[in-house]
């Protein structure tokens, strides 16, 4: 099967995620999809295929006779798409021999620009796959998938040598959970990538690190006609609270590896406020100023209101995986060997996120981020081309046949 049938057949299936939920998947629709990625598996002739209660999809392709000898490599995708917009009933629109310009979405109206998107000028000539404006296109990250199993039919029908070669789907990435239930005593391998990026030559090794930020505010509310020293006004506090933070520092001020606080979430009346902040860098050093930074804050504010008025929660999320990658560099000179032998230059930009393999890193299994040669993820602007998921195909097989000592 061609790597865009694959594509097309794997957007067919509705597998958004839900935030907030105790149980994974977040959204047992993801099954569909996950046990028709397990038979798939299955009729390749992997072995150790399954997909779990979880609905965590596995699957190991042997090495061949003298490579067993060989690091074991992991390719992992997942299959569910973002709760930002709508993943169901996807109509994709194929555009063949793009002309490079804007293009004007069939069902809304609305126009995919190259002025967003500069890389599209580039794609002229090339078969484009875009949405039809009423729901994203599910690239993020269903191309990651097909590339993966093209890639592996292609390694099984031709008989290129290899390694062990570790197949692995997650649900739940989009709400922050992909990595929560993978099972790494079933998923042996030594090393692995995501392929879960933008564009094909992408090798990602950086991300943010990464916390959440809550806090909360106790007032005083009484009749405004006698509250003269005695109301607190929770939602002003927290008005004020949010103006002591850095204006600049806020994402749509920020790029490449400049960090943030940015406020996810408010309410607020006079008895209670709540504000929800996100808080991202790239740097550690500069990641703990900022979390000692809010913590002064709530100290400073319950100087000036009172004990007690302010508390304040930090979770911590994620971390960068540089900080474990950089002990494995073999790597990414794995893939960026495989690129260039396709013809594709590497390039490795800072991830402005998180990702599973920054989880699975510091959990034992080295694992960057490849690109999957689409854009515009998570929305209605989302797009991808043929050539660029072919490129990607092509990328896994290098990588697979080369396989590090």
């Amino acid at each position: 099967m061609k790597v865009e049938e694959r594509f097309l057949k794997y957007v067919s299936y509705w597998t958004t995620s839900c935030d907030g939920q105790e149980q994974i998947p977040s959204t047992d629709r993801q099954f569909e999809l996950g046990r028709a990625l397990a038979e798939e598996l299955r009729e390749l002739g992997l072995s150790q295929v399954k997909c779990d209660e979880h609905c965590y999809v596995y699957g190991l392709l042997p090495a061949t006779e003298g490579y067993e000898h060989k690091k074991a490599v992991g390719l992992i995708a997942h299959m569910d798409t973002a709760p930002d917009f709508s993943g169901r009933d996807v109509h994709p629109v194929i555009i063949p021999d793009y002309d490079g310009g804007d293009v004007t979405l069939q069902a809304t109206g609305d126009v995919l620009r190259v002025s967003d998107f500069p890389r599209l000028s580039s794609r002229r000539g090339q078969t484009l796959i875009v949405t039809d404006g009423t729901t994203l296109l599910g690239a993020d990250d269903k191309a990651g998938a097909a590339e993966i199993i093209t890639a592996v039919e292609q390694i099984v029908r031709e008989q290129i040598p290899h390694g062990d070669i570790w197949v692995g789907i997650t649900p739940d990435e989009e709400v922050g959970r992909g990595f929560e239930a993978f099972d790494l005593e079933h998923f042996k391998a030594d090393y692995a990538y995501t392929v879960d990026g933008d564009y094909e030559g992408e090798i990602s090794y950086e991300n943010f690190n990464a916390a959440a930020a809550v806090f909360q505010f106790k007032g005083v509310n009484v009749h405004p006609g006698s509250a003269k020293d005695i109301m607190v006004n929770a939602g002003s506090i927290a008005c004020e609270l949010h103006r002591a933070l850095p204006t600049e520092e806020v994402p749509e001020h920020t790029e490449d590896r400049q960090g943030f606080y940015h406020l996810t979430d408010m309410q607020g009346e006079v008895a209670h406020a709540k504000l929800q902040y996100i808080v991202r860098d790239h740097d550690q050093e500069a990641f703990e100023k900022r979390l000692a930074f809010l913590r002064d804050l709530e100290a400073s504010f319950n100087e000036t209101y009172g004990q007690g008025t302010v508390t304040l929660t930090i979770t911590q999320s994620y971390r960068n995986m540089l900080e474990v990658v950089k002990e494995h560099f073999y790597i990414i000179e794995k893939a960026r060997a495989a690129m260039k032998a396709v013809g594709i230059t590497p390039e490795s930009p800072a991830i402005r996120g998180g990702t599973d393999g920054a989880e699975l890193s510091f959990r034992g299994l080295p694992c960057p981020n490849l690109g999957t040669g689409g854009e515009g993820f998570h929305g209605p602007m989302e797009h991808i081309t043929v050539e660029a998921m072919e490129q990607v195909v092509k990328v896994l097989i290098e990588i697979a046949k080369n396989p590090a000592d």
